[in-house]
């Protein structure tokens, strides 16, 4: 935003007031020249000196009598729907930008703030109705803990992060193998806390290595964790086909070391981030993610309460098919899809990561958790919304090509098999699945096939060796696809 600019805000309520109020204080990122609302009440009104006209379905027409050039949708109840409405009656205006308030601040009530708009993206509009989560009161059995989240520079872990700035956490521990997820997530969030968002967290940045057990184990005592949330994975489901020893190591025998930490510092909670492909899984994936829920739900503990959270795709995650989408159509297409009739089970990441942190605090030890997550969508009409989002016509200016489901792929997920039992909880979007061991009893032997793949011990034959890691795999997990021609390496 620029001095010059003229916004006009969407929606009088909380967040716009606090919004426009920021922007009059600073002084230098442009003027709001009204607010655009649907109440009655408000219509005619003023705040803060700026008079709110409306309703919303005139945005069009008043934008442009007012000549604004920049919009910016600060309505925390909006649905997707009301924000596809919205949306649409924006374009007709040709702003120069339209930003939004994203979902975070839905559910921190009056802690909302000009550092955390961003331009609005497909996904905001593609989401079904989501859950709203009281984060403040969620986040209750946090305050004052110590609260690490591994993997914190990916899409769950930093999403974790920035939601738990306002849980008043003591200390706030980014553990990440990638130094430079680890600097874009502890920069952003010193940013955030600089905006005025959330507490006063520490936060401590760590790089490291989860398969280095001696090294997890040294830091996970010396920090003194209350709480650690476990989301680092690899997790690209044909790439790991390509190399699934190095996925074992780290999503097995990388949770098994976190798991062994935890239990030797006392850690009060650990939660554990599953997906649906470890569902009767057929990817190395999904059977790596199937055994580390196994790990942490078979962990006995006298002060580690145990649990796994599960639930399927997220919207707009790194590598995922939004960004891809996102990039095949600003090239001008194709957009490719595996299967014109493939679905997948889809949420927003700050609805994920809310549901998460409120399971964290209601759930019990050794329980497997499920986030309700609606129908699961046509990876077709995702695609054909997504083209609309961008203003050009599915098939007609962009086309889309199907290209077959690569190695490791369903066509449908599921979050739970008809063998499960599965409770309502009284939590809303949160469902319960009573554990059943799926290894009959077979995890020891299942880790110690595999350790001898995945590390150089008396049997050279086995190390690194792909075809037998498979063997195994599928002798404990019969669901897993086996593939001809293997490479050895």
């Amino acid at each position: 935003m620029s001095k010059t600019n003229r916004i006009v805000i969407i929606g009088a309520g909380f967040a716009g007031r606090e919004i426009a109020a920021e922007i009059l204080s600073k002084g230098i990122l442009g003027k709001v020249v009204a607010f655009i609302d649907d109440s009655p009440k408000k219509i005619g009104e003023a705040e803060h000196g700026i008079q709110i006209l409306g309703p919303i379905i005139n945005a069009d027409d008043i934008i442009k009598e007012i000549r604004a050039d920049e919009a910016l949708i600060a309505i925390p109840g909006a649905n997707e729907s009301d924000l596809r409405r919205i949306y649409a009656s924006l374009q007709k205006a040709e702003l120069k930008k339209i930003r939004i308030l994203p979902n975070v601040s839905q559910i921190v009530e009056g802690d909302a703030h000009l550092i955390q708009t961003r331009e609005i993206k497909a996904q905001d509009l593609l989401a079904r109705k989501t859950v709203h989560i009281g984060l403040i009161e969620s986040l209750e059995y946090l305050r004052g803990k110590r609260v690490l989240i591994t993997g914190a520079g990916g899409s769950i872990g930093s999403e974790l992060a920035r939601q738990l700035l306002s849980g008043g956490a003591d200390r706030l521990y980014l553990f990440d193998h990638g130094e430079n997820n680890v600097y874009e997530i502890e920069r952003e969030l010193r940013i955030l806390q600089d905006g005025g968002v959330g507490e006063a967290s520490t936060i401590v940045p760590i790089v490291g290595e989860l398969q280095d057990r001696d090294f997890v184990k040294f830091i996970i005592k010396r920090l003194k964790a209350d709480v650690i949330f476990h989301c680092a994975a690899y997790k690209h489901v044909p790439l790991i086909e390509e190399n699934p020893v190095e996925a074992v190591k780290n999503n097995i025998f990388g949770t098994k070391n976190i798991v062994d930490a935890a239990v030797e510092a006392n850690v009060s909670r650990f939660v554990f981030i599953s997906t649906d492909k470890a569902v009767d899984p057929s990817s190395i994936y999904g059977a790596s993610k199937m055994a580390a829920e196994e790990i942490v739900l078979n962990t006995k503990s006298e002060s580690t309460n145990f649990m796994v959270v599960r639930f399927g795709n997220v919207l707009g995650s790194r590598g995922s098919i939004v960004p891809l989408f996102t990039r095949q159509i600003m090239k001008g297409g194709p957009v490719t899809i595996t299967h014109k009739d493939v679905k997948r089970f889809f949420m927003t990441i700050p609805e994920a990561a809310s549901l998460v942190l409120k399971t964290g605090g209601v759930g019990s030890k050794g329980d497997l958790y499920i986030l309700e997550m609606g129908e699961p969508i046509l990876i077709r009409d995702l695609a054909e919304q997504m083209i609309r989002f961008y203003g050009f016509i599915p098939e007609k200016e962009i086309k889309i090509n199907y290209i077959g489901l690569r190695p490791g792929e369903k066509m449908d997920e599921m979050l739970w098999t008809e063998k499960d039992t599965v409770i309502k909880t009284k939590h809303p979007g949160i469902i319960k699945v009573l554990h059943r061991s799926r290894l009959n009893g077979q995890l020891d032997n299942l880790l110690k096939n595999l350790r001898s793949v995945c590390y150089l011990e008396e049997d050279t034959n086995l190390y690194r060796n792909r075809i037998y890691l498979r063997e195994i795999l599928k002798e404990y997990i019969p669901s897993i696809k086996m593939v001809e021609n293997e490479p050895e390496y």
